[in-house]
């Protein structure tokens, strides 16, 4: 079983940088085989690239502060993916968006398991490194992550 797991933020906008730290983290870990990490940054191309041929996949990235900072928000993939807007700028094309592009476009060879974590940002502000509560979230997200990955049979713990 193939588990890819993405990453994506900007590191220079404070806790946006959240999802890379978190494949940093993973990083460092013993994970089973078949477990794929991946840093997007913020190219959602990359997503729609690095997900095909995934059983399953986890997507870390930053939520816009909202409440309070550090939350962890463990969502289903099919309540997040968007259609893309008509646009002329992949700029404007974000992990969301892969998410519906890829199933319209891999079909069987994108993953149906797709499980999204968003964490609550403190800043987005330019500047390096996390906030202290964000910070603490990666780590927690990482462990979370950890879980899935042992999870053999696929079955969630």
């Amino acid at each position: 079983m193939t588990f890819s797991v993405i990453g994506c933020g900007n590191p220079n906008r404070r806790d946006d940088g959240v999802g890379p730290v978190v494949i940093e983290l993973l990083r460092a870990r013993a994970l089973p085989a078949g477990v794929r990490l991946f840093d997007a940054g913020t190219d959602g191309m990359s997503v729609l690239y690095r997900a095909r041929g995934s059983d399953r996949l986890a997507i870390v990235d930053a939520r816009v502060p909202d409440s309070a900072p550090g939350a962890v928000f463990e969502v289903p993939g099919l309540d997040l993916e968007a259609q893309p807007p008509a646009s002329f700028n992949l700029h404007d094309f974000r992990w969301d968006h892969a998410l519906f592009a890829g199933r319209k476009i891999y079909g069987a060879d994108f993953p149906e398991d797709v499980t999204v974590f968003l964490i609550e940002a403190e800043s987005l502000d330019l500047g390096l490194g996390l906030s202290t509560s964000v910070e603490a979230a990666a780590i927690k997200v990482a462990d979370r992550i950890c879980a899935l990955a042992a999870s053999r049979d696929g079955q969630r713990p």
